[in-house]
């Protein structure tokens, strides 16, 4: 689990293939202070699982769902990664809870210069709407971001000099594609309300169904 608030920019060192995947070399230094081997890490929004640590970089695999469903699979050399060690429980909670399953992929339409802040615009996919609300938190790339205004299937959000300072943002451009996590209390919220629905479509109510008498 991840807050969102990105501790690094790593820079992807190496890419090499593997069987049904590919293997990253990034490097970095603040998260390497105590990483692990098995540890987690949030790569542009995505959880992987380090493999290899050393004094200036760490290497991590992506297979699978985790190639066909982000951008983990257009990274090449010198492309900087968003980074972000898994939460301890005992921290604070500065942004909100992601758990860096992307949902999909969203394409950048603007990026504005707005005094010192900037307006980024994105296309989402449409079955990511009903999960995104005025003033609700969404990730781009890992980033914990709070929506301003959402226009059909646009989302616009509003940055601050510090991400756009601390984050890969900044080396970012319309056009350029991006991974979503849409909130997940969205996702629970949606559950609920369709068990509820189902309790009451079907005549079976929610204490029979808990196993209450």
């Amino acid at each position: 689990m991840f807050t969102g608030i990105i501790e690094e920019i790593g820079v992807i060192q190496r890419v090499n293939s593997i069987p049904g995947g590919l293997k990253f070399t990034i490097g970095c230094k603040k998260i390497l202070d105590d990483l692990k081997i098995d540890d987690s890490v949030s790569v542009n929004g995505v959880c992987l699982t380090s493999i290899r640590v050393d004094n200036d970089s760490f290497d991590c695999e992506a297979v699978g769902e985790t190639l066909n469903k982000t951008t983990i699979n257009t990274l090449t050399v010198n492309i900087k990664v968003n980074l972000e060690r898994a939460v301890r429980l005992a921290e604070r909670l500065g942004g909100h809870l992601v758990q860096g399953h992307v949902n999909g992929v969203g394409i950048i339409t603007k990026i504005v210069k707005l005094g010192d802040n900037y307006l980024l615009a994105l296309k989402i996919p449409n079955e990511l709407k009903k999960y995104v609300v005025d003033e609700g938190s969404i990730a781009i790339d890992g980033i914990s971001l709070t929506v301003a205004k959402i226009i059909n299937d646009e989302v616009e959000i509003s940055v601050i000099p510090h991400t756009w300072a601390n984050t890969n943002l900044s080396h970012k451009e319309p056009g350029n594609k991006v991974n979503i996590e849409t909130d997940i209390l969205a996702k629970y919220v949606e559950k609920i309300l369709s068990e509820k629905n189902n309790s009451i479509n079907t005549g079976e109510s929610w204490v029979n169904k808990l196993g209450y008498q």
